[in-house]
Formats: structure tokens, sequence, C-alpha cells
């Protein structure tokens, strides 16, 4: 089964940037999109790409901050993260699916998480 594998992650301080990727190969995966979910909160979604990268979408609370890109050479998602808050705090996880969505359910392959830590 193919699993996407993200990186990136970190400790950082609020107003700093940090750049998550995701590796996932194996089949060809039309959807690609970031989730996050804070301690003791359901996962929510953050951002998605479809595979052109002509359709992206964003949560409210990243709009302007946060940009989703995808090198389908390199069978990679990335999600760049500027202008960090204390709530951006999260385990970050990638999904890959065969459409382009903002739900949960429309992605079939997850990966792992990666911490990102904002200090205030």
């Amino acid at each position: 089964q193919v699993q996407p594998v993200e990186s990136g992650g970190g400790l950082v301080q609020a107003g700093d940037s940090l750049r998550l990727s995701c590796a996932a190969s194996g089949r060809t995966f039309y959807g690609m999109g970031w989730f996050r979910q804070a301690p003791g909160k359901e996962r929510e979604f953050v951002a998605a790409i479809s595979w052109s990268g002509g359709s992206t979408s964003y949560a409210d609370s990243v709009k302007g901050r946060f940009t989703i890109s995808r090198d389908n050479a390199k069978s990679t998602v990335y999600l760049q993260m500027n202008s960090l808050k204390p709530e951006d705090t999260a385990v970050y996880y990638c999904a890959a699916g065969p459409s382009f969505s903002t739900r949960r359910s429309a992605y079939d392959a997850w990966g792992q998480g990666t911490q990102v830590t904002v200090s205030s």
C-alpha cells in the first residue's frame, strides 16, 4: 500500500516560516492535500491541490500565509508556511487521493504526520 512520507516539521518561533514536503509515489494521485490535528481537536483541512496545480483550496485560517504546490515529476507536494502562529501548532498530515477535494473522506492514502510547533 502506498503511503505518503512527510518531512520538514520542527520547532519555530511565531512569525517564522517552514516548508513541509510530502513524497507520494507508486500510483497517480490526482488530488493531494494537507490536514492538521492539534491536541484534543479533530483533524482539519489545511490546503489541497489538483493534479495540474491549477486548482487550490485553503482553510480560512491559513489563507494568505500558506501556499501549497506540487512537483509531479518528483511525486511531491509542498506546503510553504509563512507568518506562523502558535495556533498553527499541530501534527500535519499529507493526504493523497483520486481527486481534488477538501474532504478527509476523499483521500485514501495518508502519511504518518510531522509535528509543527510554533512558540510565542
